[in-house]
């Protein structure tokens, strides 16, 4: 679980308590995760009569295309010859018999093969039992986020997202066969892995307090030798609700397509746990466990914050990249 902060930033500034929340963090590690468990890219608890969705846009941005099974096999040589590395204190590179089996660098699937309809992939299920804060509508047990494997233009250069709201009891068995796309942008098939959710408290991202708090901030930095932004402000990692870093792009208003309601924060999906503050480590995890452990990356390193509309659970989710 999380370290605990190196000071009570409320007690110090108890302005920020008007600006902060709840995030649950989910940590997710490689696992089995069933149908059953929520999960970060495990399998689906998917009605046996609902339709898998697939995306019929044919204008992706295309680079480098693989099958999955491409993509899994990379993964699984890469993890072999790091394993074989830490345990031998070998320099880490791969046998000739390796080497025959990942493709060269710049090999691609046909690009038409984008052209196809592609079916969605699981990006996280989340049961209500797990992350009682999901938001949503009220009478929903389950949230499952699953996205496009391919960049969309018009969402940003990154998969278009879609969510399915669920109630249990609504659920009939259990689809039997789930199809996978034909080709996908390997930074997008996430590694199933099972979840260990932690509630954390948030606070907001610092250019979105007010001015003379912010004056204060700075001066405290200055004297503390702590930095609000990396210490006390936003959990990394994927995670549910708090709030969104926007050190990118500055701070841009996210509001419903179908109503112009603003939009508000449901899920993270980020391209690593960690970052340089210790802050955020989890407690006891080895220094050698994966930084990325879901094996996503979204643009050169950064996080998709997926937004929902809090009027409607029907409008559609939007996206930004920061």
């Amino acid at each position: 679980m999380t370290s605990p902060p190196p000071v009570e930033i409320e007690e110090l500034f108890p302005e920020l308590r008007e600006f902060a929340a709840t995030a649950t963090r989910l940590h997710p590690r490689p696992g089995d995760p069933g149908v059953d468990d929520s999960s970060v890219g495990g399998p689906l608890r998917w009605p046996a009569g609902e339709p898998w969705p697939y995306c019929t846009d044919q204008d992706h941005y295309v680079d480098q295309l693989l099958t999955p099974d491409t993509v899994r096999r990379n993964r699984q040589v890469y993890a072999a010859a790091k394993a074989r590395a830490a345990a031998t204190g070998q320099k880490y590179t791969l046998t000739e018999a390796e080497q025959a089996e990942v493709p060269e660098f710049d090999y691609t699937e046909p690009l038409e093969l984008a052209k196809q309809p592609i079916a969605l992939v699981p990006v996280a299920q989340l049961y209500r039992r797990d992350v009682p804060d999901l938001g949503g509508p009220p009478d929903a047990d389950l949230l499952q986020v699953l996205w496009c494997p391919l960049d969309h233009p018009d969402a940003g250069y990154n998969p278009r997202v879609e969510l399915r709201w669920r109630r249990l009891a609504d659920l009939d068995g259990q689809l039997d066969s789930v199809p996978e796309p034909v080709v996908v942008n390997e930074n997008y098939l996430p590694t199933p892995c099972v979840v260990h959710p932690e509630p954390v408290r948030e606070h907001q991202y610092v250019d979105l307090l007010p001015d003379n708090l912010k004056t204060r901030l700075y001066a405290w930095e200055k004297q503390s030798g702590l930095r609000y932004q990396n210490d006390f402000s936003l959990a990394p990692g994927w995670k549910v609700g708090g709030f969104a870093n926007w050190s990118l792009s500055d701070w841009q208003p996210v509001d419903c397509t179908a109503c112009g309601t603003p939009m508000t924060l449901l899920l993270t999906a980020d391209s690593g746990e960690r970052t340089g503050s210790q802050r955020w480590r989890a407690t006891g995890e080895a220094a050698g466990a994966p930084m990325n452990p879901v094996d996503v990356l979204i643009g050169r390193g950064y996080s998709l914050y997926v937004f929902v509309c809090p009027t409607s659970a029907t409008h559609p989710a939007a996206t930004a990249m920061q």
